[in-house]
Order: structure tokens, then sequence, then C-alpha cells
């Protein structure tokens, strides 16, 4: 009788417990500004098809570019390092993957293949230049960005004497275009009942989806993601418990350049074209998106799932606000103020939840 008593006097206990120990994960304020947004736009785009299926492909699809160079960018940003390289990697991939392809015809799938190979060796310069020099990422990758585009320019006009690219119906094949570059809808019932549960979402959406479930079982399932936390949390102490944290980095710098241009693969065979345009934005949505996500500067702290809800809440406040009667002009204010506001609440919700644990 005393135990069962016990047990019910502990129970609200153990549900305060449960509560702070979900509110202090990285991903709670991420979610819970997600949530915001979500219902923000949904309310004043209700009557323009916010939440229509081509409505939300529209967001969904701006999130999913970003997101697939994101979590790479959060993993380096969770060890302590950073890379704004990404901006230039984006149309590297786009003209190695159209030089390749289109001008001298090459299969796509080897174009492919060259492509990422190609990104993965700038990775691995980064990588070795970072962790061989001890000169800062964003210093060294700030360089890389430069080099990279400058590269890409001179190479393309002394290979093609152009900076634009096009690719031909006949270097793709349906399978390639499937996979990078095509939009997707799925339909259920006739056409009088037709249930529409997805129209208009590009391939990179499902390429977004497959890498983030492969990214969560690394870094919060298996063992290497202990790694990670532990480089961001104290590099010496990572090194004396035997972390590899060179070849960590490397490998870390690698997948970030070779995410970067896999996006510019799959924009290419989605429009048939490509530029030698580096892609400044893409370097500040993708640190947004991070820092939405509840991942911390200093490093040591963030979770795929806040950097996932992170990408989709900046893809709802860039693409929402074409949905509703506000100006156009302050979807920039908006973002400015979300990632404040995002970086409070993530404070907010850990410092509430690790003060309520110690009084408990």
């Amino acid at each position: 009788m005393n135990d069962h008593m016990q047990d019910k006097s502990n129970a609200p206990q153990t549900v305060l417990s449960g509560i702070l120990a979900v509110a202090r994960r990285p991903e709670a304020g991420a979610f819970g500004g997600l949530v915001i947004i979500f219902l923000f736009f949904s309310y004043f785009g209700w009557d323009r098809n916010f939440l229509s299926a081509l409505g939300t492909a529209s967001w969904m699809n701006f999130a999913s570019t970003v997101g697939i160079i994101a979590i790479p960018v959060g993993f380096l940003m969770i060890s302590g390092e950073l890379d704004i390289s990404v901006g230039a990697m984006i149309p590297a991939g786009k003209m190695v993957l159209a030089i390749v392809v289109g001008y001298y015809g090459l299969n796509i799938w080897l174009g492919v293949l060259v492509t990422l190979l190609i990104a993965g060796c700038i990775g691995w310069v980064n990588g070795i230049l970072v962790t061989r020099t001890n000169v800062p990422s964003l210093i060294v990758t700030l360089a890389t960005l430069f080099a990279v585009a400058g590269l890409t320019l001179f190479l393309s006009i002394y290979l093609t004497d152009t900076t634009q690219l096009g690719l031909q119906d006949s270097d793709t094949d349906a399978l390639s275009e499937f996979v990078f570059g095509s939009y997707h809808a799925l339909m259920i019932g006739g056409s009088e009942s037709q249930l529409t549960l997805w129209r208009g979402l590009q391939s990179s959406v499902f390429i977004w989806f497959i890498f983030a479930v492969c990214c969560f079982f690394f870094l919060h399932i298996s063992p290497w993601g202990n790694w990670i936390f532990a480089l961001g949390g104290d590099q010496e102490s990572a090194r004396n418990a035997g972390i590899p944290i060179n070849r960590l980095k490397i490998s870390l710098f690698m997948l970030c350049a070779m995410s970067a241009a896999l996006v510019g693969i799959c924009e290419t065979v989605l429009s048939n074209s490509a530029s030698t345009t580096t892609q400044f934005t893409m370097i500040f949505n993708s640190i947004i998106a991070v820092v939405i996500g509840g991942v911390l500067l200093t490093g040591g702290f963030g979770s795929v799932a806040g950097i996932f809800f992170g990408t989709l809440t900046l893809g709802m406040v860039q693409q929402g606000i074409n949905y509703t009667s506000f100006d156009r002009n302050l979807s920039s204010l908006i973002i400015g103020a979300m990632l404040l506001i995002a970086v409070l609440m993530n404070n907010l919700f850990r410092n509430v939840a690790t003060s309520a644990s110690t009084k408990q």
C-alpha cells in the first residue's frame, strides 16, 4: 500500500523531469519556433494557398536545398569548426557536371561520380589546411570560397569559352532525372474524389529526407556521433581519449563539400543549365538554419532534428511571405528577427530547464 502511494506521489515529479529533459534538448526551441512560424503563415496565408500542395512544395523545395548543406555544416559547428566555402562548391558542382556531361558528352552517372570526387578533394584540402596549419576554419574556408570560385570561372572559360552551360535531354536518362532533378506528385483516388498527398516536390526533398535520417543515425545512434560532440566540447580531452580528431575533421569537411556539390547536381539536372555564379546567400542560409536549429556557435551542442526543424522554419519564412499580403521586402527583416528570437528561445529553454533540474 505504501509503495503504491509512493509511486503516485513520484508520478508528477517524473513527468516534470521528463518535460525538463525535453526542454534541454537542442531541438526543443527549434520545434517551438517551427510551430509558431507555421501557425503564423497558415493564418495569414490561408486564403492564398499556403497550405495547398503546391504551396507546401514551394517552401519544402527551398528547405531541401538548404537542408542538404545545413546538416554537414551543423556537424562542423558542433565539432567547433565552420565551412563557408559551400557558396562556391554549388556552382563548382554545377559546372563540373555540365562540362563533363553536357560539353564532353560523358555518361551522366560518371559525371555525378566525377563531380562528387572533385568536391571531396576540395573538402580534403580544407580539412588538411585546418588540421595542419591550425588556422581557423573560417579563414581557411573563406580563402577556399574565393579560390574555388575563381578556379571555376577560369576553367569554365578556358575549357568551354563560356560561363554558362546547358544539358540536353539526351545527356540524362529517366533514372537520373527521377533521382536528381524531377518534380514528383502522389495522388490517390479518382478524378472526382482525388486526394493529393504531395505535388510539385523536387527530387532534392526526398534526398534531404534520406540524408537527414542517415545523419541522425550517425550522430545520435552510432558511437561515432559522440566523437563529434567530444571534439566540440574539449578537443584536447578528445585527443587524449584516442579520438582521431584530424581524420574526423577532414571527413566532415569532405562531407560538407560533397553535399554542396550534390545540391549543384540536383539544380543542374532539374533546370538543364549551370553557371559559375557564386551562391553567397546559401552560406548565410545554411548557417541561419543551423543556428535556428539550436546548434551552439561554441560547439559541442546540437542535433540533426533541430537542424531539420530550423531549415523548415527558414523555408517557411523565405517562401511563406509570398502567400501573404505582407510586403515581400520584409522577408529579410523577418529572418533577422527570427534568428535572434530563435537563439534567445533556445537559450531560455536550456537555462530554465537546467535551473529547474538543479532546484529539483
